[in-house]
């Protein structure tokens, strides 16, 4: 393992970042703290408790998760994307180092990225409600595991995408719109019985569930089944990269 190689692409993802700070930390730390003041206080004040938890408290695990969602994609994408789009994939692609190398190194930066966003957020939500969390080493399990996750599916997007349009176009009409609708600002069981069946087939959901159990021990699904769903995108997601290089796909044309 090129331990040096791998090193050289963190360190200068994470640079990127650090010149770029008002835009990667900031900006999606004050969007969502937005999102907590408008549905907090507008909704709050109507539905002041969902099931045994305050809803400004209830409302945390989902942003959070929105947070995580948007920006491993984000970042793992343009990371990988800018490359390509310079031309410098093909200095990458013959030097020394194998593919796993490389994912590592973007991939290890956009997850990093990711949590340090998900951890601020969790600090600044502190501000704003009293948090407990009851299972601290699930909660960080999920984290890492989604910052991974999304990562690897954002550099996938990446990777396929030939232009700056079809970077955004994903998160914009897919990702988001399942975040909103996978219980992020509520509980399925709100839902009427139908509606409730249907988003059983959003796979957001059971990231948001098994995060929100984390903090608070209640759960729209078994938590064994979250920890499933995420292993499984993840597994997913690590054989189409491992596809992606090996046939070269959008890399050596």
């Amino acid at each position: 393992m090129n331990w040096y190689a791998i090193g050289v692409i963190y360190k200068q993802e994470m640079l990127r970042t650090w010149n770029t700070m008002l835009q990667s930390i900031a900006s999606p730390v004050i969007s969502t703290c937005l999102y907590f003041v408008v549905f907090g206080a507008a909704i709050g004040s109507r539905i002041e408790t969902v099931g045994s938890v305050s809803y400004g408290s209830f409302i945390v695990p989902g942003l959070i998760m929105l947070s995580l969602l948007t920006q491993s994609i984000s970042n793992a994408s343009f990371g990988i994307y800018f490359p390509k789009f310079t031309g410098t994939i093909y200095e990458i692609l013959s030097a020394p180092i194998s593919f796993l190398e490389v994912v590592l190194g973007y991939v290890g930066a956009a997850a990093t990225k990711s949590l340090i966003i998900g951890a601020i957020i969790l600090a600044t939500a502190g501000f704003f409600v009293e948090l407990n969390i009851a299972h601290p080493f699930w909660m960080l399990a999920f984290l890492i595991l989604t910052c991974i996750t999304f990562s690897l599916f954002g550099f996938i997007i990446g990777i396929w995408a030939d232009s700056f349009e079809k970077l955004q176009l994903i998160p914009l009409l897919v990702i988001t719109p399942l975040v909103f609708l996978g219980g992020s600002f509520y509980s399925v069981d709100m839902l009427p019985p139908f509606w409730q069946k249907v988003t059983l087939f959003n796979p957001v959901l059971y990231l948001i569930s098994g995060f929100r159990w984390s903090f608070f021990d209640v759960a729209d699904v078994s938590v064994g089944i979250s920890l499933a769903m995420i292993v499984l995108f993840l597994t997913l997601c690590i054989a189409i990269v491992w596809w992606m290089f090996k046939t070269g796909y959008k890399l050596r044309q």
